[in-house]
């Protein structure tokens, strides 16, 4: 290669040069490794109060709006599906449903993010065709915006 000729940088998805994950990733990753161990160390002893009570401390750690926000969501998930178990997942507030994760909450201040969002996994019964969105960005929650909720959260768990 001359010195004219240089090759571009090597990245990755992430945006860095190493490929290896960044300081909010690895963070998230060891919180959820954590919260493996913690299940497995409640073993059969396990109930949905331990989930709500890791998943209402996790709230209360969050910066505002953020906290606001996830606030609201549980009790409107909790109002809406009360057959969802809350937990936490990689440090997010979550809401599962015979084990599996139907929908989490991702505040904004998480991965220094532009907004906060909602999402679904795939577990969640929200297809509809051949494309729909999974997660919804949440800037603030209107009225409509909480009554668009009740009606996605009703049917990811039908």
């Amino acid at each position: 290669m001359t010195d004219t000729q240089k090759s571009a940088p090597a990245t990755t998805r992430r945006g860095n040069s190493s490929g290896a994950f960044n300081d909010d990733e690895r963070a998230a990753m060891k919180e959820h490794a954590q919260e493996q161990k913690t299940t497995a160390r409640r073993g059969s002893r396990a109930s949905k109060a331990d989930g709500e009570a890791d998943v209402l401390a996790k709230i209360a750690d969050m910066p505002e709006p953020d906290r606001s926000k996830a606030e609201r969501l549980h009790a409107l998930i909790k109002d809406t599906a009360p057959d969802l178990a809350p937990k936490t997942w990689y440090g997010m507030p979550a809401y599962a449903k015979d084990g599996d994760i139907i929908c989490f909450f991702q505040p904004a201040s998480k991965f220094k993010a532009r907004y906060a969002t909602l999402g679904f996994s795939d577990k969640a019964s929200l297809d509809d065709g051949t494309m729909w969105p999974a997660s919804y960005a949440l800037t603030e929650l209107t009225e409509a915006d909480e009554a668009k909720i009740r009606e996605l959260v009703k049917k990811a768990v039908s």
